[in-house]
């Protein structure tokens, strides 16, 4: 039990270092708001650890960070191979062809009442239609490829790209089309100059929602067939041979993927909607 009460007086002292730190001047710097969020995950690192040590928990339940951590730098090939199948070949080119497709038939959608009134309402049933049951279809259609679990990734992705970039596109205020309008500006101009940096809040909004789940529907794909690679593959045959260590392996390099993706994106928002009042701080 003492690796448990260590574990827990580091947890408390850290708990209190971050509440003094939020408090103070630091915490409004850059590296100020860097420090905090590392603190708080370090610390709960270091529970788990004390956790799993401390009471004796079997490694096939719950692995300690330490194994996982010796379990990826002893895999690094074999997660290198699962991330280029899952991450390069499925999610990010579903990611890009799922968005590109949202946006055009969003502009689509704008342009034609009869699109918006008739598309629309098929799109939000689609959308909630279950991943695992589209899944095994669109893997039988596409094949056991990276192709299939791009087409995943595409469907999770392209309706919520949709939503948002369609109430994006509504979100300039009537007095200033009216005002494109009388100045003698083409759809296009008015796209161009006004509704399109109107909607990239929206857009953007949409853009970091589809990055979680792109990498979600690529890993969700591959249980239903893949090469003899891939996350999704890798975490169902280790659950199968009681492998923890290696399943956790595969989701600490998911999670890392997928955060590194969002704050792409974050980066490239804050870059491009500087102007908005959301990036003010």
């Amino acid at each position: 039990m003492s690796a448990l009460l260590l574990a827990l007086l580091v947890w408390l002292g850290a708990w209190a270092l971050n509440v003094w730190l939020a408090g103070s001047p630091v915490a409004k710097t850059r590296f100020g708001k860097a420090l905090v969020p590392l603190i708080f995950g370090a610390t709960l690192l270091v529970l788990w650890e004390g956790l799993v040590r401390g009471l004796g928990i079997a490694p096939v339940i719950l692995p300690a960070p330490s194994a996982i951590a010796a379990k990826i730098a002893t895999s690094l090939p074999m997660l290198w191979q699962d991330f280029a199948q899952t991450i390069l070949k499925g999610a990010i080119p579903g990611f890009l062809i799922g968005s590109g497709a949202a946006f055009l038939t969003a502009v689509a959608i704008d342009r034609s009442p009869f699109l918006q009134r008739g598309l629309l309402p098929i799109g939000n049933f689609v959308a909630a239609l279950p991943i695992v049951g589209l899944a095994p279809i669109l893997v039988m259609w596409f094949g056991f490829g990276w192709e299939s679990k791009a087409a995943v990734v595409v469907v999770m992705v392209f309706f919520p790209m949709l939503v948002n970039i369609v109430a994006g596109l509504q979100a300039s205020e009537r007095m200033q089309r009216d005002l494109m309008a009388t100045w003698g500006a083409s759809y296009l101009q008015t796209l161009v100059k006004l509704r399109l940096p109107a909607a990239l809040p929206f857009v953007f909004n949409g853009l970091k929602i589809a990055s979680t789940l792109a990498l979600i529907g690529a890993i969700v794909a591959e249980f239903f067939g893949s090469p003899t690679f891939g996350m999704g593959f890798r975490i169902s045959t280790e659950v199968g041979r009681l492998g923890l260590d290696m399943v956790w392996a595969e989701i600490a390099v998911a999670a890392l993927a997928g955060s590194l993706l969002y704050g792409i994106v974050a980066l490239i928002e804050r870059w491009m909607t500087f102007w908005h009042p959301s990036q003010r701080h």
